[in-house]
């Protein structure tokens, strides 16, 4: 279908060579296109699906959005309300998305709805939108704090009609594969922070060098050279456990637990690795001329999106709940 045909590992590596980019936003539109929107269209859907989907899409010909997240409805994703009602050969889409990145540009929608009234888990599919049918109305571009490269967007669906042939595996299985693109997503956004935060931490230091306060630079001070070595630590740290969690998942295994304590372990480290760093650059820190300041708007993203912190501590306490007791 255009691809290469290589493992998830590759993935990983492009995501941290995006790093590069000195701004959020379009590592995380890429992301969407190679490891959001199209797992689960990739390892379950139909030959035509991805001819007519899939392939577009690996080209760059096509745009791609996730349409998970509703205005009630963000990490708790069994709590969608957005219906797909199976007419004829049809489904019946109504409802709404909330925070769609590339939602404003988007060529199709990779959709989550609810496709029966039976439990929350199991009543769900994934279903490929094109999104130039009547009925969907992209609302508005949302204005952010961050990320502001990226559009994203507010959706609304008013008897929007598309072929049930557009759906992706097996209907009612629509939360299971979800819940396989979210480790994907997860180590797709541990993987991009990586390259900007070791960037901060090093324009860091060389501003402090050569900043001079009170007659010596701002790096002479021990507790700020400490605390940069801390910080570049816990980098390494997050790189390691995200290397072994990739080569669990290519080997097949359920990295559940590991992909979760990535997630969280890279917001909170994005959160304090930038305020940190832009505490030592002082006045010049809180400007918008310096990258530091834009990755503390743009990095706050990683304990939000793809899964709050909340929620990803939630997932591990339920892994650690299955061990064995001494």
């Amino acid at each position: 279908y255009g691809g290469m045909g290589l493992d998830f590992s590759y993935n990983i590596a492009v995501a941290e060579e995006l790093g590069n980019i000195r701004c959020g936003g379009i590592p995380m539109a890429i992301g969407v296109q190679a490891g959001m929107t199209t797992p689960a269209l990739t390892r379950f859907g139909s030959d035509e699906l991805k001819k007519q989907f899939l392939m577009p899409t690996i080209a760059g010909d096509f745009v791609a959005c996730l349409g998970i997240s509703e205005a009630g409805a963000g990490s708790d994703v069994a709590n969608i309300k957005t219906t797909a009602v199976k007419k004829g050969d049809e489904y019946v889409i109504n409802g709404g998305k909330m925070w769609t990145t590339s939602g404003c540009q988007a060529d199709w929608m990779c959709l989550l709805a609810n496709t029966s009234e039976g439990p929350p888990h199991r009543n769900k599919s994934l279903i490929c939108l094109p999104m130039n049918l009547p009925g969907i109305h992209v609302a508005k571009k949302i204005d952010k704090l961050g990320m502001r490269s990226s559009d994203t967007a507010q959706i609304f669906f008013e008897d929007v009609r598309v072929p049930t042939k557009n759906l992706i595996g097996e209907e009612g299985k629509g939360f299971t594969y979800q819940m396989l693109q979210f480790q994907e997503e997860r180590l797709w956004g541990v993987a991009t922070v990586l390259t900007p935060l070791e960037t901060i931490i090093q324009e860091t230091i060389d501003y402090t060098r050569q900043r001079k306060v009170f007659d010596q630079s701002v790096l002479h001070n021990q507790a700020v050279h400490f605390r940069l070595a801390e910080l570049a630590t816990e980098v390494e740290l997050l790189r390691s456990l995200l290397y072994r969690t990739v080569a669990l998942h290519v080997e097949g295994n359920d990295v559940t637990k590991f992909a979760s304590m990535a997630k969280l372990k890279a917001g909170r480290l994005a959160r304090e690795v930038t305020d940190s760093c832009l505490q030592f650059w002082g006045g010049m820190g809180f400007t918008s001329e310096v990258l530091v300041s834009r990755f503390y708007r743009d990095l706050r993203l990683m304990s939000i999106g793809g899964g709050t912190d909340e929620t990803m501590l939630s997932i591990i306490c339920k892994y650690m709940e299955t061990l064995p007791t001494k």
